[in-house]
């Protein structure tokens, strides 16, 4: 009996140690979903590993694609439409920010409106070990809300392979390409 207890325990401690050690899946701040409260489309979802990898074999002349989805264990998209300009709260934007600075994420990039219209975009990372393990990127535009997370083994630069993939649009010369077909 009392080596059962003892086994136990052990099972027990290995599980904390390995759970301790595995990597902190992606973390969405909470002010997120509520940004898109007056959206007229919305378009959520989050792709593990696996989906990755099965979705970037779609693309067979893409190296660059399968090298950096190799490294990467998730991706989470929140993509929010709205029917006119401003409809989204400003204060939440802020509220967001607040969130991955306590978090201990650094911002890494902030490009906003000269004249303080909705237009932003946003980026933060948050380093594991002097190592980069988590990118987040938020792009608010007029009518408009895009938020992407990647976590894994990933640089900055990585995120121009990614975009156009997955939900995370393609951004060229600090312009956000539309999707070709996706013209709503």
């Amino acid at each position: 009996m009392r080596l059962s207890r003892i086994v136990f325990l052990a099972v027990i401690t290995a599980s904390a140690v390995a759970l301790a050690q595995a990597p902190q899946q992606d973390w969405t701040p909470q002010g997120i979903e509520a940004l898109g409260q007056n959206a007229s489309s919305r378009t959520e979802f989050t792709l593990d590993h696996s989906m990755l990898v099965l979705a970037s074999k779609a693309d067979k002349d893409d190296e660059d694609l399968r090298r950096v989805v190799a490294g990467v264990n998730g991706v989470t998209v929140h993509s929010y439409r709205f029917p006119g300009p401003g409809m989204y709260d400003p204060e939440l934007l802020n509220t967001v920010r607040q969130q991955y600075r306590a978090a201990g994420w650094k911002h890494m990039v902030s490009n906003h409106d000269k004249n303080g219209g909705p237009g932003a975009t946003d980026l933060w990372v948050r380093f594991e070990n002097n190592a980069i393990s988590n990118i987040a990127v938020l792009l608010a535009g007029q009518n408009q809300l895009n938020f992407f997370s990647v976590s894994g083994s990933i640089s900055p630069l990585d995120l121009l392979h990614l975009g156009g993939h997955f939900g995370i649009p393609k951004i060229e010369g600090e312009v956000v390409v539309p999707v070709p077909g996706n013209d709503r």
